[in-house]
């Protein structure tokens, strides 16, 4: 099994093989391994991929280009994206480690086929691990004193004639190389025989199988810690209770029943230096495994050096091999752990971001607290700052009468009938404020239905008080106290969660679970994911998103997003999208993957109120000319089912026909078709609407069997926490989900689902 043992043809002296084998990347290759992976097509694979590498976005690929790869959604595209680079990676090192053995005059016929067979960059890694070059170990030292023909005598068993072991170890002792005695020159030849031993593919592998079978995982609190000798800081330098892992001050568990929420755990408590964390193994019954894999059926009489071969296999075990990949495994683990735990965090931002809008509503909004009292904020109906003032709802300075007078002004001056509390300190008493306010006041003075009352919601408030002192709200409100402008934000959260919360790093929002613990680039990566695919999916006004908002729209980053804005002020607004290519830096290119994400209303082109892109229009024309539609009519909800219907007539085959010399397919007409079907498609529209609260609920009304309303905030590995309308947030435990087991609680319950 040793790499010295392989018998196979040597190639390096064959020059005509030796050029055959591959200096570039086979991309045909990398199509079919792909469409494996990601269980479609070869054909389906290569033209996705030939999209994403040519610089198309995936919203737009995934919207304007369905005819191409079959209707592939986002979530398809970016596994495909991911899957072809990781691949590409992969085919790039086997070129590489295939060249690095060749020129050491060590690549045999078997061990390209090892290395061109291998699926995973471990596989590689392990085969090329005997021939990597190291840094001076102590195997290449003994290599340098002339010791490796004593090693292999040793693996071998085999003794030059008329020697006996004594005679023949003394022929390497040799002063100037440093071997000054026979003992020396063993430990040398065992050395390398370590270093060799540990090395084998096969052998690694079975160590590697062996130790996610039968391992065990232990931590142990550390004394200065139980004692209180020691304080525990986190990232931030804030002193933290230790008592909060108290869980794994002592604790084992087989690594294979661990869940990921635990690895994550165990991590940050060990990273704290709160615990000590170990692997355990059982060494020994591994070593005599390993030993007798490669010994084979050697025995003391047939290799007079046996015992001392095993004890070098037993020291390549515990010097390179053990440590290694117990590293190795648990790091698989923390993987495993982290990518949950960002899918789980992705999930629940998707889901609050794509919490439905509450359109056309004015909003007050209120940042609760106490000495300084409540910092009150109204916003129009399309997210304006209107005004603003300050409450007194908690002692010392309590005011009712006045507060509730400040209200009422804000209620009928702007017709503010929806008030968003804030969820931090002083909330409850804020929300209590709110209800009897609610109780004394009709939805308007004027109106002709007095029995509506003020509705209000408790909204989270994460990351309002980092935004509010960011440059993008001091910029937005330069005159305005950084307080005010967290009620503003509250308000707009309830108004228009998406177009409001992802001016804050999501990290802040507060719907993960140890986000801080995990891969922080794999984080970022997924969660921009996530924004670009809510903020595309739903689309944005290009005449009123903001500077944030515009920069994750497909195609355009934060510099061409403030170039828009810009040329907004200096022009007072787009009157067609076509006008985008006169910003300086917005070539075609990028004007083809924005356009049909960007809107404009009331503008000079009807279609540029819609998802429809600008490459199309000219289709599209035809297609409502034969149905006797205008595209103001598509703009139209009250005709909007009339429409519908008589597109179900159209025949993708007779409009293709049309546009021949376009080269048009019926299936982009098919899809050009769909579109048109919902025009202003808003995919939040089809969602539940907030939960809005009339009365105050107190932890004293729960009774044992009360069925009550709730919106969910949050989903983790052991349940959800459900906002019902008291201070505190409840748990459901995933026990509690439904009448069957509950692994997953993703899969059954998501952020902002009313319950």
């Amino acid at each position: 099994m040793e790499p010295s043992q392989n018998t196979s043809t040597s190639f390096s002296s064959d020059l005509s093989i030796a050029n055959e084998l591959p200096k570039e990347v086979d991309l045909e290759e990398i199509y079919r391994t792909v469409a494996k992976i990601s269980q479609i097509s070869t054909e389906r694979a290569k033209k996705a991929i030939n999209l994403l590498e040519s610089g198309n976005t995936v919203p737009f690929i995934a919207r304007y280009r369905k005819e191409i790869t079959g209707a592939m959604d986002e979530e398809l595209l970016r596994s495909i994206k991911k899957a072809y680079a990781q691949q590409h990676l992969l085919e790039e090192r086997k070129i590489f480690v295939l060249h690095s053995i060749n020129k050491q005059g060590k690549l045999t016929l078997d061990l390209i086929k090892q290395i061109i067979g291998a699926e995973t960059l471990q596989t590689v890694e392990d085969l090329y691990l005997p021939y990597k070059p190291k840094i001076k170990t102590l195997g290449a030292k003994a290599r340098e004193k002339g010791l490796q023909p004593l090693a292999d005598a040793i693996r071998e068993g085999k003794l030059p004639q008329n020697q006996n072991s004594d005679e023949f170890l003394a022929t390497f002792v040799n002063a100037e190389k440093g071997v000054l005695t026979p003992q020396e020159a063993l430990d040398g030849a065992m050395d390398i025989i370590a270093e060799e031993s540990s090395s084998i593919p096969e052998i690694r592998q079975f160590v590697r199988i062996e130790i996610e079978k039968k391992n065990t995982v232990s931590a142990l609190v550390r004394d200065e810690v139980l004692q209180g000798k020691e304080e525990i800081k986190n990232e931030n330098g804030k002193v933290i209770e230790p008592q909060i892992f108290e869980t794994y001050f002592e604790f084992s568990n087989p690594g294979r029943h661990l869940q990921n929420y635990q690895i994550l755990a165990l991590n940050r408590a060990e990273n704290l230096n709160v615990i000590s964390l170990n692997i355990n193994t059982s060494d020994e019954d591994l070593i005599r495994e390993i030993q007798k894999k490669i010994i084979g059926n050697q025995t003391e009489k047939s290799n007079p050096f046996l015992k001392h071969f095993l004890k070098g296999i037993k020291k390549g075990y515990k010097r390179y091999m053990i440590r290694s990949l117990k590293r190795e495994y648990w790091r698989k683990l923390t993987e495993r752990a982290e990518l949950h735990a960002i899918k789980v965090f992705a999930t629940n931002l998707r889901n609050l971001l794509m919490t439905p809008p509450l359109k056309n509503r004015a909003i007050i909004g209120i940042d609760p607290g106490y000495r300084t009292g409540c910092k009150v904020a109204v916003i129009d109906q399309n997210g304006n700052y209107c005004d603003s003032t300050v409450i007194y709802v908690t002692p010392p300075k309590q005011n009712f009468t006045d507060a509730m007078k400040k209200i009422r002004s804000f209620v009928e001056k702007y017709n503010a009938y929806t008030i968003a509390i804030g969820n931090g300190s002083a909330s409850r008493e804020t929300e209590q404020f709110v209800a009897q306010f609610a109780r004394t006041i009709s939805k308007s003075s004027s109106s002709k239905d007095s029995s509506v009352l003020i509705e209000y919601a408790i909204v989270n408030e994460a990351g309002a008080s980092i935004y509010s002192a960011s440059e993008a709200a001091r910029k937005e409100f330069p005159d305005l106290d950084l307080t005010i402008r967290g009620a503003i934000s509250i308000a707009r959260r309830l108004q228009d969660p998406l177009a409001e919360l992802i001016k804050i790093d999501p990290k802040s929002i507060g719907v993960g679970l140890y986000q801080h613990d995990v891969n922080q680039s794999a984080l970022r990566e997924s969660l921009d994911d996530v924004i670009e695919d809510c903020v595309n999916s739903v689309g944005v006004d290009l005449n009123t998103a903001s500077e944030q908002l515009l920069g994750h729209v497909s195609g355009l980053n934060r510099s061409l997003a403030r170039k828009i804005v810009g040329y907004r002020k200096e022009h007072g607004g787009f009157s067609s999208r076509q006008e985008l290519l006169d910003i300086r830096g917005l070539g075609v290119k990028t004007f083809e993957q924005c356009a049909g994400f960007l809107k404009i209303f009331n503008g000079t082109e009807p279609l540029d109120g819609t998802i429809i892109h600008p490459e199309s229009y000219e289709i599209v024309r035809k297609i409502l000319e034969k149905i006797k539609v205008t595209p103001e009519d598509l703009l139209d909800p009250s005709i909007s089912k009339a429409v519908a219907r008589r597109l179900k007539k159209v025949q993708p085959v007779e409009i293709a026909n049309e546009f021949k010399a376009n080269k048009i397919e019926p299936e982009k007409i098919k899809y050009i078709i769909e579109q048109l079907a919902k025009p202003t498609l808003d995919p939040r529209d089809k969602l539940e609407p907030p939960l809005l609260r009339k009365e105050i609920l107190s932890i004293e009304d729960l009774k044992e069997g009360m069925i009550v309303k709730g919106t969910v905030r949050n989903v983790v590995d052991f349940g959800a926490f459900v906002d019902i309308g008291i201070k505190q947030d409840g748990l459901v435990h995933r026990s509690e989900i439904a009448n069957r087991y509950v692994k997953n609680p993703s899969e059954y319950l998501a952020v902002g689902d009313i319950v």
